[in-house]
């Protein structure tokens, strides 16, 4: 019996992973779109406005990725995941990709038969208080016995722990199994801290009943890599999400924007017409899969990266986050794209 369950596991483990069928790129041309996992509402990363637009840095690579096939931001479709739902619909292929606040680890990576297409947003776990009644603390050093809001069964809890023993502190978690008791828990007070991935924080904050009584603190307890995701299989794919997205990168370290695109199209930098497609005899498109000003209709519909990231969670959008070590490395952070040549 023992020997029955093992195998009928290792063929439900087999089953999970199973790779992506080498067309993808075919598929999503077939059907005019390409189908993009997001979250069931995260504001500045993905969620829906006012009129049911998904909006959000997550949607935005979505769209970059629609424009760099079809030449256009809206030959996309999103599907709303919870994070139980969002690694079965991208193994099932209901999805072509998942964009929607996930970190990268060794086991998403291997045993779920998944591939990480970058790092879009480098996150990682913090705290956040509320200044009126919490006042003259500006660091999580100085939570020692504070009652703290947490949700259960996550990595949060584990990590929450780990820093407390850490740094010889006592805490007082107060514990949900559901996001929204945990927000509403905090909101009212049960709680001093609240503790998630900084991005969260963010978007949290924005929907208390007070949003400007509450501070983030700076420490960052852990790392979380936040990047979209694609099924194992599938290099022509996986190359596209990719690249997509380090060409966000590139256009922003060479200055190229939605403003000044035509302009930047007559340049002589031998980098810049590159990327551009308008180098003679350049074969870089054709190896992707893609139309040869892949890289305009990217920066054209959707923009460079620091523009998708100022608008939708930094200084112009309402989580005026700010770039920190998602700047480009050339101004401090750890944001990078390989050169496209």
């Amino acid at each position: 019996m023992k020997k029955l369950i093992t195998a009928l596991l290792g063929s439900a483990v087999a089953i999970a992973a199973a790779p992506a069928s080498a067309a993808t790129l075919d598929d999503v041309k077939s059907k005019g779109y390409v189908q993009c996992g997001v979250s069931t509402g995260l504001a500045g990363f993905s969620a829906p406005d006012d009129t049911g637009d998904w909006t959000g840095l997550d949607v935005d690579y979505c769209r970059a990725v629609a424009a760099a096939i079809f030449d256009d931001p809206e030959a996309v479709r999103f599907t709303a995941l919870t994070a139980k739902e969002r690694f079965t619909a991208l193994q099932s292929g209901e999805i072509d990709i998942l964009s929607r606040n996930t970190t990268w680890t060794i086991s998403r990576d291997t045993a779920l038969g998944l591939n990480f297409a970058g790092v879009t947003y480098y996150d990682g776990q913090g705290f956040m208080i509320n200044a009126q009644k919490l006042q003259g603390i500006n660091s999580a050093l100085q939570l020692s016995g504070a009652a703290v809001c947490v949700q259960s069964g996550t990595t949060t809890e584990l990590n929450l722990a780990d820093y407390f023993k850490a740094n010889n502190m006592e805490y007082n978690p107060v514990v949900f199994e559901k996001l929204e008791e945990v927000n509403a828990a905090y909101d009212s007070g049960r709680c001093d801290v609240y503790t998630t991935d900084q991005s969260g924080l963010y978007a949290i904050r924005l929907t208390l009943a007070n949003p400007d009584d509450h501070v983030v603190l700076p420490e960052i307890i852990s790392k979380e890599p936040l990047g979209p995701v694609v099924r194992h299989g599938d290099d022509q794919w996986f190359d596209i999400a990719k690249w997509v997205y380090f060409a966000m990168l590139n256009a922003e370290e060479y200055g190229i924007t939605q403003d000044n695109l035509d302009e930047m199209l007559k340049s002589d930098n031998p980098n810049i017409s590159r990327m551009l497609g308008t180098e003679e005899g350049s074969k870089l498109a054709a190896d992707l899969g893609l139309d040869e000003d892949w890289v305009v209709r990217i920066v054209r519909h959707v923009g460079n990266y620091g523009e998708v990231f100022e608008r939708n969670v930094g200084a112009e959008s309402p989580l005026k986050i700010s770039r920190g070590i998602n700047a480009l490395w050339t101004k401090g952070g750890i944001q990078y794209g390989p050169p496209i040549r």
